[in-house]
């Protein structure tokens, strides 16, 4: 953190001794067919590429050629819970800066060319080798004849070959290239960066919501105008008067942020369970098991604040310990709850936000 995060790219060797993944490209198919899940198969044709975005068809991939193509599915922690329980190994950053895991499956040859990327990743290579090339360069002109936001100009200046097990980590704006040698997985953990225009423009649309200015334009006693396609100065004064009145505090800031940050993507969709369990029920269980938030969940919190999936929950004397702990480690366990707090993780079971991890079924979709 004190040497490479946000500021150089790093190699780390076996930072997962061996990793094998968890998908195979059987596995990456049915999730590509899937219309809640992002897809995009990437073909290149010497200089040219084409990209195709899914849900696809099984018969989608019988044509595919034996080099030179990819397939990449984005937010894979959403839907395999061993993706999620990947991202915890990554839990010395903030929840707050996690954006997804998106693993792509390459023919040799496959990849997505040089560019590069807004947010800081981790490439973890799973099984198969892939061949990275990095640039510290400023020329980050885009080819403007693409459907993907490649590089005009790229001047590798480093090289590695990753194996299963390798992991390169790249700040937002380095160039890079990665190209598979065989038949290779690679699993990238992305950490958004987001842009102030854009927290701006979200910041801006949720206060609208919760604006009140009193008051309404008045003009009694305005003389008769000759112009009257001209735009009145004393609108213009009335209203920049008005909205300078506007102020926003650090806690507002604060609510929207958690919200924001923890809200999921459009795509995603809770299962709550078969049967809501009563509250005895329920804390039988809690005794016995953990209750862990669902892959799909992100749960994050201040000083008297929880957010979770874009809800708010307020805690005036201070975010309680129990809760800071789901957050913290995604899962909890024990008996002595206060009713109000049971009452609260069982609304959130109900929900489908979190699951009791039962033995022989660690996770919550098998």
């Amino acid at each position: 953190m004190r040497r490479h995060w946000h500021r150089k790219p790093h190699l780390v060797r076996q930072a997962i001794a061996g990793f094998p993944g968890f998908l195979d490209r059987a596995a990456m198919v049915r999730l590509a067919q899937r219309d809640d899940v992002e897809s995009r198969i990437v073909i290149r044709n010497g200089r040219s590429w084409a990209v195709h975005h899914g849900p696809f068809r099984r018969r989608d991939f019988t044509g595919l050629p034996s080099t030179n193509w990819t397939l990449l599915v984005q937010g894979v922690n959403l839907h395999d819970e061993r993706g999620a329980d990947l991202l915890e190994a990554f839990s010395f950053l903030p929840y707050a800066r996690l954006d997804d895991l998106m693993v792509s499956y390459a023919a040799p040859g496959g990849g997505v060319g040089p560019h590069f990327d807004s947010y800081d990743v981790f490439l973890l290579q799973g099984s198969g080798r892939r061949r990275w090339r990095i640039s510290t360069q400023d020329d980050l002109t885009l080819r403007e004849d693409l459907p993907l936001r490649l590089l005009r100009k790229f001047r590798a200046e480093q090289e590695w070959i990753l194996e299963p097990g390798d992991m390169l980590y790249l700040p937002p704006s380095h160039a890079h290239e990665g190209v598979a040698l065989d038949e290779c997985f690679t699993y990238s953990v992305g950490f958004r960066a987001p842009a102030f225009t854009e927290l701006a423009s979200q910041f801006l649309q949720d206060f609208a919501d919760r604006l009140e200015l009193p008051g309404r334009y008045e003009d009694a006693g305005a003389a008769p105008v000759t112009t009257p396609g001209r735009l009145p100065a004393r609108l213009v004064e009335a209203s920049c008067k008005a909205l300078s009145r506007i102020r926003w505090t650090h806690g507002d800031v604060e609510a929207f942020l958690g919200r924001f940050l923890s809200e999921p993507k459009p795509q995603v969709f809770f299962d709550p369970p078969a049967r809501a369990l009563s509250e005895r029920d329920f804390r039988r269980h809690l005794g016995r098991h953990a209750l862990r938030l669902h892959g799909k969940s992100l749960m994050i919190y201040s000083a008297h604040t929880v957010f979770l999936n874009g809800e708010t929950y307020q805690f005036p004397r201070g975010v309680p310990p129990l809760l800071r702990e789901l957050a913290d480690r995604r899962a909890v366990q024990g008996t002595d709850l206060p009713s109000a707090m049971a009452a609260l993780l069982r609304d959130w079971h109900a929900s489908g936000y979190a699951y009791f991890s039962l033995p022989g079924r660690r996770h919550a979709n098998g």
